[in-house]
């Protein structure tokens, strides 16, 4: 039995109280399939009426809509496109020699070691993470400084340095380098 204020769906039959800004119209519930129902009963109700008949198929409709398909080319065909990213790549940009103010040099902390960024084009995560944990390193300049002792150490190693000492001297009779313990820094 119906309380004051509810109404009865016309799809599932069941009481309900209408939306109070729709209250003289509503007439089905907020269930999904009664949802559906009333959106299929309202299109009927539309496409019954003599003026929207041929709505869809009269030529000025069908001009209207095959403009639009051509100024909207691919649209809603094909794969579905990806979501542009929020960040735009990164562009390296050639560097500029700029002449320092003797001001600026003076309280420069540490100019021999360039910024990070200038050590390579475009940083790896990845690469820096890896410098920062296995250096126990979290500050830029810190592991800048740690990419350039490593980078160093890699051109020695393919080159041959002229500067080594008899500990990493390796002699015929010694074990091969991967065979030992390696510290760096």
């Amino acid at each position: 039995m119906a309380q004051s204020g509810q109404r009865k769906c016309l799809c599932c039959s069941n009481y309900f109280y209408p939306d109070p800004r729709n209250r003289e119209r509503q007439r089905f519930c907020s269930a999904t399939e009664c949802q559906r129902a009333s959106k299929t009963l309202s299109q009927a109700k539309w496409l019954a009426k003599p003026a929207n008949s041929g709505y869809f198929r009269d030529p000025s409709h069908v001009a209207r809509v095959q403009a639009w398909r051509v100024a909207h080319p691919g649209y809603g065909r094909g794969k579905p496109r990806r979501p542009t990213a929020l960040q735009e790549t990164l562009i390296t940009q050639p560097t500029e020699l700029i002449e320092e103010s003797s001001i600026r040099t003076e309280n420069a902390t540490t100019p021999g070691i360039p910024a990070l960024q200038d050590i390579l084009e475009a940083p790896s995560p990845v690469l820096t993470g890896l410098i920062a944990h296995l250096f126990e390193v979290t500050l830029q300049d810190d592991i800048a400084a740690t990419i350039l002792h490593l980078v160093k150490l890699g051109h020695d190693v393919i080159n041959g340095s002229h500067h080594e000492n008899s500990q990493t001297r390796t002699t015929a009779g010694a074990a091969p380098p991967s065979a030992r313990a390696v510290q760096l820094g």
